[in-house]
């Protein structure tokens, strides 16, 4: 009897570590099976690519001129308002000249009295002239009647300036307009005191713009900038005419950058390029916000792909983290090896390439990019027309896929049905 039972026991043993090595067998096996991938495909065409530059800004007038006093004083004179149209040479402003026609007649007998002083010192002058030929006068007396006339004439040199500073200074008390154009902005009242000198920019009273020519101002950085070129078409979004697109040129390019966030982490470099506004049947306001897209470059009948296709893989990927990994007790040498393999994965030419599908295997296929839209991009080689390339998901084509990679391709029409269901 203790036999048998002991068979028994050798024999369910026997079983149960067959079992178990089979299912260790499956599990191996199936740790060893290769994902697969599900992708979606999208044939290589022709088409016209239009590569643009999008930016934000304000509509400006094209010409406007800011108005400012060069003279302080009360407005006594306002004939204007925001909006109100004029033409060169109409009254703007009027301030109270009082203080300034008594500083040009006080400047008037100033230059009176110079004058006779001078006709004085000239008279002078001529007579001890004639007694000095005559032998009757010393030369240092002639010398002294000399300087006396020069000091004098300087004295009169100054007061004729000096009337015609305040004759200026009095002309300055009413300003006319410089152009032909609209009151587009006025920060003064009637009665109000404004401040104004010959040196420094015054208080700014009222801006004179022409608004029949606008033009959109917008900052673009400076890795855009240098695509974009003077006379190239814009397509305008004015935020106040959601549903009218304008059409613009490119006239101006900044060349002198404007850094925002200076020396701050939020630094940004840009450049301001401006925008003639073609179309002339919409009623423009100075300070509107808008959108500009300029049209930099197009290309017609070029084979394209989905922008997101093309990708980039570094030339030996995993030989990185083989020389990083490890450590041991090698010390220096390992130190140095490690660091030999980081500065040659920095220097490692990184390609760009899409994904082609061969037998439910993906393939790397280097290829040049050219000029992009917002959906497809120029392929300039490695690539033939009409061939079919990987085209998502995202997540695949950046990080999942590589040479040899299994794939399977998602059915579009199912892929669509889907969508419609949800």
């Amino acid at each position: 009897m203790a036999n048998g039972k002991s068979k028994k026991k050798v024999i369910i043993f026997s079983i149960i570590g067959f079992v178990l090595i089979v299912l260790a067998a499956l599990v191996i096996m199936g740790s060893k099976k290769e994902p697969v991938v599900t992708v979606s495909i999208e044939k290589a065409q022709r088409r016209t690519i239009t590569q643009t530059v999008t930016a934000t800004g304000k509509i400006q007038p094209e010409v406007q001129v800011v108005i400012t006093p060069e003279v302080s004083g009360e407005i006594i004179a306002l004939p204007v308002k925001e909006g109100t149209r004029v033409k060169k040479g109409d009254l703007l402003m009027k301030i109270k000249p009082d203080i300034y026609a008594a500083l040009r007649d006080r400047a008037v007998a100033d230059l009176t009295s110079s004058k006779a002083s001078l006709e004085r010192a000239a008279s002078e002058k001529k007579r001890a002239n004639e007694l000095f030929n005559k032998g009757l006068n010393s030369k240092s007396e002639l010398e002294a009647s000399n300087t006396s006339f020069e000091v004098t004439k300087a004295q009169y040199d100054q007061a004729e300036a000096a009337l015609k500073q305040a004759d200026e200074n009095l002309r300055k008390t009413t300003i006319y307009s410089p152009m032909d154009g609209t009151i587009s902005a006025l920060q003064v009242e009637l009665g109000e005191r404004v401040l104004g000198t010959s040196q420094f920019q015054g208080t700014t009273v009222m801006t004179v713009a022409d608004l029949s020519r606008m033009e959109a101002r917008v900052d673009v950085g400076e890795n855009d900038v240098v695509q974009i070129h003077l006379g190239d078409t814009t397509r305008i979004d004015v935020d106040a005419f959601p549903d009218k697109k304008l059409t613009g040129l490119v006239y101006q390019i900044g060349n002198s950058a404007k850094a925002k966030g200076l020396g701050t982490q939020e630094e940004v470099t840009n450049f301001e390029v401006r925008i003639r506004i073609v179309d002339k049947d919409v009623i423009l306001r100075p300070g509107m916000s808008m959108t500009s897209t300029i049209e930099t470059e197009t290309k017609k009948n070029v084979v394209a792909v989905p922008i997101q296709s093309v990708t980039t893989r570094s030339g030996n990927k995993g030989g990185m983290d083989k020389n990083m990994g490890g450590g041991g007790d090698n010390g220096g040498g390992d130190d140095m090896a490690q660091n030999d393999s980081r500065i040659k994965h920095k220097t490692e030419k990184v390609k760009e390439v899409v994904f082609i599908v061969d037998n439910n295997v993906a393939k790397t296929v280097e290829v040049k990019r050219g000029i992009s839209d917002n959906d497809f991009t120029e392929i300039v080689s490695g690539l033939e027309e009409n061939k079919e390339v990987v085209s998502g998901s995202y997540k695949a084509i950046n990080r999942e896929l590589e040479e040899g990679t299994k794939v399977k391709v998602e059915d579009a029409k199912k892929k669509k049905e889907g969508g419609k269901k949800e």
